[in-house]
């Protein structure tokens, strides 16, 4: 959600921002990695999404998003949607899957952008929850459903007790795309794989401490959803240089870059990308393998798949054509190149 539209919402009804929410941007909240922390972060992420209080608010949050994806170089989009916590608003768990679902398709129609919608279960309720939503998702698979994920506090609700819920979405071909190993250890990403059996892991950034489990993840072609921004705002590392996207690419592992909430951390996928280039100091190659990557672990349908990794290649033979030829340094990044109607990051996952 654009920040302006949060504040606006919140005024049209009568939804009274904390300041840290209605004041100065970008939110910063370093320190949310302990629970006291995450429980403010919890806090200030529900107040945000309660001011979507009628059919128009979601239509527009949708558009809204596909529009400054699109800006930003996106070409497909995978978002995340509890709808138990939208239910009581829209007349029930179904109808609020087929508004999100509709108000994708036209922001999609509008913008040119691809909108796969992962239905996720808030591990801090009853496992038996999980599984209602999981039917759900099941009956909408291919009709606008891509996946089934497990999000909230990874460090509440054991993954196994969740695993009868991701067999349901399994046999329905949904993608399975739980959270874990961002707050907790390799322990965390383990047992997505083994008790979930996680096709991408929202984070995962944990695994890079196990060689092994690094490995595990390559071998099986697990990707994972590494969030730079969110991390350090988060304060699960100090600074972007500690984040480790180098020695999780090292070990082989499949990995997509994503913002994880530019509403509340005030960075989009682009500056991922930045990131990626200036704290771990990764050249061009790189970046475009990095967004194949994304793609490859995407569930686009094919001719979106085929039209981004073709992008990418031609984003990639243009740049080195124009250092080739001294028009562009190592230095430059993608905003400087005049290229960006076909920039490195031109897919997108959003968590």
């Amino acid at each position: 959600m654009r920040h302006a539209t949060l504040v606006e919402l919140a005024r049209e009804h009568g939804v009274q921002l904390p300041a840290a929410l209605a004041g100065d941007w970008p939110l910063r909240l370093v320190g949310a990695a302990d629970e006291r922390g995450w429980f403010r972060f919890q806090r200030l992420y529900d107040i945000a999404r309660s001011v979507l209080r009628s059919e128009a608010d979601v239509r527009r949050l949708l558009l809204e998003t596909a529009q400054d994806e699109a800006g930003d170089g996106s070409g497909w989009l995978e978002i995340q949607v509890d709808p138990s916590g939208y239910a009581a608003r829209f007349g029930g768990l179904t109808p609020t899957v087929e508004l999100v679902l509709d108000a994708a398709a036209q922001a999609s129609d509008a913008t040119g952008v691809g909108i796969g919608v992962i239905i996720a279960a808030n591990r801090t309720k009853h496992p038996l929850e999980a599984r209602t939503l999981a039917r759900l998702a099941a009956q909408y698979a291919g009709r606008g459903v891509t996946g089934f994920g497990l999000s909230n506090d990874e460090r509440r609700g054991a993954p196994a007790e969740f695993g009868p819920a991701f067999r349901i979405a399994r046999r329905a071909g949904l993608l399975a795309a739980p959270h874990g190993g961002e707050l907790c250890g390799p322990d965390s990403v383990r047992a997505c794989l083994d008790e979930l059996h996680a096709d991408r892991i929202g984070h995962g950034i944990a695994a890079a401490a196990d060689p092994g489990l690094a490995q595990r993840l390559a071998a099986s072609s697990v990707t994972l959803e590494v969030c730079p921004s969110s991390n350090v705002s988060l304060g699960v590392f100090a600074k972007p240089a500690d984040v480790p996207l180098p020695p999780l690419l090292d070990a082989g592992v499949q990995v997509a870059l994503g913002a994880d909430d530019p509403l509340l951390f005030g960075s989009r996928l682009t500056a991922q990308y930045d990131l990626a280039r200036n704290a771990h100091g990764l050249r061009d190659a790189d970046l475009a393998e990095l967004a194949r990557m994304s793609v490859r672990g995407s569930v686009a349908p094919a001719e979106v798949r085929g039209r981004l990794l073709t992008a990418i290649d031609d984003w990639l033979k243009d740049n080195d054509w124009l250092k080739d030829n001294g028009r562009l340094k190592d230095s430059d990044w993608l905003k400087d190149s005049a290229l960006s109607e076909r920039d490195a990051d031109e897919h997108g996952l959003g968590d």
